[in-house]
């Protein structure tokens, strides 16, 4: 190939090819090891709690312990990544969740459990800023967010299929056996990972030692050329520095600042609806296994409403779409609020409910990942879903202090509405501070 190009170019001028699709797949099937093992914990906390004798309530540290190491992973695998590598941070990250959720079969004491799920935690955030951050980085433009989300769908459906063996294998095998496949799988996919799984193409760029690995990728990307790696250029600056301290520089605050909004007040709506809307719903006479298919709804709908989300998000563009899509969150929370005493009516909310509130999230991580360069995109990315995971962690708490000071069910859920307003304010904002045309060299909101 003679001339200079860009590994963007290259990217999105030719079709999906096979490795693109390979990157996809691995790092779905991380994500979905990834929700069955922070998910399972709440799957077989009633087990745990009756065979040792403790009440359930008291296993709430244990659980406060898992999000601080989902935040804390988060926080660090960003900048982490971008400074040695996605693909190894990746690895190590599913190294480190799949030996310490091994570990956990084994726990003996209430404290045991609360180390290991700090440490597994730690493996399992510091995982996903980085499958978003290569997923990105391996997708042509016109799909980006379509391959984000259909890869983050593996998050939901790893949640929904620890219930379902938590279910079926709790009472034969015991709750250890969820947690001997948590950590045996995921043990197995690191050799895998190692294996197959390249690095950023655009991160090897930047890193000029690693030509030789650039010029491995570049062929698995088009194996009939050969690409003369003088004329490959990235089109962006290297960022040097701190990669934290980048995500402040000049207007590049503004983006940062809007985006950690926006996942703070989504995740806690949605970490306040995963988590109390089951009690939230007995409280107002339904069984609790109509209660818990509400939960599953709420998922399920988050699959949907993601895909059809990142078609939308095609079609007419981020900011439109996402701003939208909040506002008509607000409006079906606060029509959920007020159809509870129907179930027919309530269950549809609930869907409608979760392909706004979970499906939105699934673009909001493609958004992020759009609106930093390759140098800073996974600390960007990890500083804004650990921001979130703050929220995560605020959601549940709120709703158990409003509920303490005599807040009814129905009032609970109409609340959720406000931060879903504030989140489409803070897509809207994002909005006016795009570059109404990027330059050549690069596709990112800013420079």
């Amino acid at each position: 190939m003679t001339g200079v190009f860009r590994i963007t170019e290259l990217i999105d001028t030719r079709p999906l090819g096979r490795l693109q699709l390979e990157v996809v797949t691995l790092c779905a099937l991380v994500a979905l090891l990834d929700g069955f093992d922070t998910q399972v914990i709440a799957y077989v906390a009633p087990a745990i709690a009756e065979q040792w004798g403790m009440a359930p309530s008291a296993l709430g540290p244990v659980f406060g312990a898992g999000l601080l190491g989902l935040m804390a992973g988060a926080l660090i695998g960003g900048p982490l990544a971008d400074r040695w590598g996605r693909k190894w941070t990746i690895v190590v990250s599913t190294l480190l969740f799949g030996v310490f959720a091994l570990a956990t079969a084994w726990a003996q004491t209430p404290g045991q459990l609360l180390a290991l799920r700090l440490l597994t935690g730690l493996g399992l955030g510091s995982a996903m800023p980085n499958l978003i951050a290569l997923t990105s980085e391996y997708a042509p433009a016109r799909l980006r967010t379509m391959l984000v989300t259909l890869m983050f769908c593996g998050f939901p459906l790893g949640s929904i299929l620890g219930g379902v063996l938590s279910a079926l294998w709790i009472p034969t095998l015991g709750w250890p056996a969820l947690f001997v496949l948590g950590g045996a799988v995921p043990l197995m996919l690191t050799l895998v990972l190692a294996w197959r799984l390249p690095e950023s193409p655009g991160f090897l760029l930047l890193r000029r030692a690693r030509s030789r690995e650039l010029q491995r990728v570049l062929e698995r990307l088009e194996p009939d050329r050969r690409h003369d790696l003088r004329s490959v250029i990235a089109g962006e600056p290297p960022h040097p520095g701190f990669p934290l301290r980048e995500l402040f520089r000049g207007r590049r605050t503004k983006v940062t600042l809007l985006l950690w909004t926006a996942f703070f007040m989504n995740l806690l709506v949605m970490y306040f609806m995963v988590n109390w809307l089951p009690t939230l719903l007995t409280l107002t006479g339904y069984s609790l296994s109509l209660a818990i298919l509400a939960s599953s709804l709420l998922n399920l709908g988050g699959i949907g409403g993601g895909i059809l989300l990142a078609a939308l998000v095609r079609r007419y563009g981020p900011y439109r779409t996402l701003g939208a899509a909040f506002v008509l969150v607000a409006a079906i929370v606060a029509a959920l609020a007020h159809v509870t005493a129907l179930p027919r009516l309530t269950l549809p909310a609930i869907f409608l409910a979760g392909a706004g509130v979970v499906g939105a999230q699934f673009c909001l991580n493609a958004l992020a990942a759009e609106a930093y360069p390759t140098a800073i995109r996974a600390t960007g990315v990890g500083w804004a879903l650990g921001i979130g995971r703050i929220g995560s962690v605020a959601g549940p708490l709120l709703g158990g202090l409003l509920l303490g000071w005599g807040w009814s069910p129905d009032q609970l859920v109409l609340a959720c509405a406000i931060p879903a307003l504030v989140t489409a304010a803070a897509i809207f904002g994002l909005a006016r501070l795009s570059a109404p045309a990027p330059a050549p060299s690069s596709r990112n909101l800013l420079p």
